[in-house]
């Protein structure tokens, strides 16, 4: 069976302008387009727009999800098996979140007492499935399963104050690195506080620390685009300039 932009978008439960807008950017191209000029779709179309709707649903950005599906290994049902693990694991956040909503809703009521701690569970569970939707692929093939499955535990297992600590640093380290990004020197001490503050950030998920793994965090921060974007998000050029900095700080050569 075959669509048109209008049929499709409205089975698919997208826009007409997103079909449109995903055909300019050759993520999702027509069948074919008809004596009319309409964009035809065919099953294959149907296909796709399903695994693109998938990886949107786990939080993977346009451009990413057109190198997975657009790649020549790309293999669909192996993705769908994938997805499925994927929305699992989503459920069983959601299933605590909802499960930590009701437990604050009966203690707000005065009907049970909860503690500190179980009030944040579900949502350092959420900051653990945020971080793999967006960058587990790539974490677990350069530092492995196990490293990355500790550094979750790690994470979960946190105090209120512990959170309430490391959020406080994560923003220290974006707001140093700005500021030590307008001196333009990343030797100099302000660039060099941002390289140990973000130290002292990956120390409350790493087991140990190595001058080795931080530059090659580092680098990682330059070479793939989503973490490039966090970090030159308000100043473009700060992922560099961080990872730089990085560098003379662990005495590691680019």
């Amino acid at each position: 069976m075959e669509y048109t932009v209008q049929k499709l978008a409205q089975m698919a439960g997208v826009s007409a302008r997103t079909l449109r807008y995903y055909d300019e950017i050759g993520i999702l191209k027509p069948a074919r387009i008809n004596s009319s000029g309409y964009r035809i779709y065919g099953q294959a179309e149907i296909d796709r727009l399903q695994q693109i709707l998938f990886y949107r649903e786990l939080g993977v950005n346009l451009e990413s999800i057109k190198d997975i599906v657009t790649a020549p290994s790309f293999d669909g049902a192996k993705a769908l098996r994938e997805h499925r693990e994927k929305l699992l694991e989503k459920r069983e956040q959601l299933d605590v979140l909802i499960f930590n909503v009701d437990k604050t809703i009966a203690l707000n009521e005065g009907r049970i007492i909860m503690t500190n701690k179980e009030k944040f569970e579900g949502f350092k569970q959420k900051l653990v499935d945020d971080n793999e939707a967006k960058y587990g692929k790539e974490i677990r093939e350069k530092y492995g399963d196990a490293t990355i499955d500790k550094s979750n535990q790690k994470m979960k297992g946190m105090s209120q104050e512990q959170y309430d600590e490391v959020t406080k640093l994560a923003t220290e380290v974006i707001e140093t690195l700005h500021a030590a990004f307008k001196t333009g020197d990343p030797a100099g001490e302000l660039a060099q506080k941002t390289a140990d503050l973000h130290r002292q950030w990956l120390c409350y998920f790493w087991d140990n620390y190595s001058k080795k793994a931080h530059a090659g965090l580092a680098q990682m921060y330059v070479d793939d685009p989503r973490f490039t974007a966090y970090y030159d998000e308000k100043q473009p050029g700060s992922a560099e300039f961080l990872r730089d900095a990085v560098f003379i700080y662990t005495g590691m050569e680019k």
